[in-house]
């Protein structure tokens, strides 16, 4: 019973838990502040229940693998450690109710069944039912035996979608970053033409003024895609920090603040001295940008369809609710039944886990390291931009 009763608590637990990624060092762009990093640790001591799991944790799961990090996934005691985790694992407390409401009906299953059929006490002597007038309460096995591929069918193409739209989006945000290196990249290499001298002070201003709405349009896309009362104060904070006054207020006050940032980014290219066939190469990034943005859009506004999700949710949770009643005869052979109340606990965890674990893939956003990403693009930005380049080489 003490097994039990662990598995009851599983969701339950206020404790740290060590499913999420550890805390490494953060990147930093500058000093504004950022309101998430690119490596998130497990919340605090001190954080609050509500951050250990469910929506609370999702800030906590922007994880970016590292050499360090590989290593220890693949390590041979893996096994060992996600099991011993499972005490403090943030999904599986997200699905306290639920793995509560089967396992109390098989422990009301074992109990009635006892009183109705009869029952052996601690000493191995077997009584009649104390309620002969009622039967016990079982169903045959073949029902869920027949629909159990049907129930798994759902539950992969639920979890393939999900992963899929998860995958998706963090291919749009690798674009990002691969062609905000290149336009930075062509704009510094690309730097006048015609032999005319380039003035290093204006030169560095304007592909300062490249740089910085890069970092703009990615970071104003990280607000688009993020709850506002998450992010909205330190996107703020942070155009204000590094644009200047009136830019930073024209970007906020938008209505579509990564289309400003597009915008004020088509100009700052615009006013590059360069022929204008490097300008529509450069100008090419942008519409991938447009690209990634709009399917970015498509993702968080567009769930699988919900007729789908409620109809695994509802077949899922009737087969699960009612599996105690099919499971009682198979477990006969253990003290009056008693092992089927751990055994309909683990199954309940583990299956709804894997709806869980869907459902918190579907929308990805809030999932990944957007703020790591633009520190990352930022960084990058200012440090092609520094190069020397053409008509500055000698």
């Amino acid at each position: 019973m003490k097994f039990l009763s662990a598995l009851l608590l599983l969701a339950l637990s206020p404790t740290q838990t060590v499913a999420f990624a550890p805390a490494n060092n953060h990147a930093v762009v500058s000093a504004a502040p950022s309101s998430t990093s690119l490596q998130m640790g497990p919340p605090s001591p001190e954080s609050l229940l509500t951050e250990t799991y469910g929506e609370g944790s999702r800030k906590y799961r922007r994880t970016v693998y590292t050499h360090n990090e590989w290593v220890k996934h693949r390590s041979s005691d893996r096994f060992i450690r996600n099991i011993s985790s499972m005490y403090n694992s943030g999904v599986y407390k997200s699905l306290g109710r639920e793995v509560f409401a089967t396992t109390a009906i098989a422990t009301f299953l074992v109990v009635f069944n006892a009183l109705t059929g009869g029952y052996t006490d601690f000493d191995g002597v077997q009584h009649e039912a104390i309620i002969s007038s009622l039967p016990q309460l079982t169903l045959p096995l073949t029902p869920f035996t027949l629909l159990s591929p049907s129930l798994g069918l759902l539950l992969v193409f639920r979890t393939n979608s999900s992963y899929g739209r998860w995958d998706e989006a963090r291919k749009f945000w690798g674009l990002n970053i691969n062609h905000t290196r290149d336009l930075n990249r062509m704009a510094t290499a690309w730097y006048g033409h015609d032999g005319i001298p380039v003035d290093p002070t204006l030169r560095a201003e304007h592909l300062r003024q490249v740089s910085l709405m890069t970092w703009a349009f990615v970071r104003s896309m990280k607000r688009h895609l993020s709850p506002p009362a998450e992010d909205e104060e330190a996107y703020v904070a942070e155009l204000n920090a590094r644009l200047a006054p009136e830019q930073a207020q024209a970007m906020i006050d938008a209505a579509h603040r990564p289309n400003r940032a597009l915008y004020d980014l088509s100009v700052a290219i615009d006013r590059l001295p360069m022929h204008f066939m490097r300008k529509n190469a450069i100008n090419k990034n942008l519409s991938i940008f447009e690209d990634t943005l709009g399917g970015s859009e498509r993702l968080l506004s567009s769930p699988v369809p919900l007729f789908y999700s409620r109809h695994t949710a509802r077949f899922l949770s009737t087969w699960l609710l009612l599996l105690p009643f099919a499971m009682y005869e198979p477990f006969k052979g253990s003290w009056n039944n008693v092992m089927e109340i751990p055994a309909i606990a683990l199954a309940s965890l583990f299956l709804f886990g894997i709806e869980e674990l869907a459902t918190q893939l579907e929308e990805p956003f809030t999932i990944l390291p957007m703020q790591g990403f633009c520190d990352k693009i930022g960084a990058n930005c200012d440090e092609i931009v520094g190069w020397r380049g053409q008509g500055l080489d000698e």
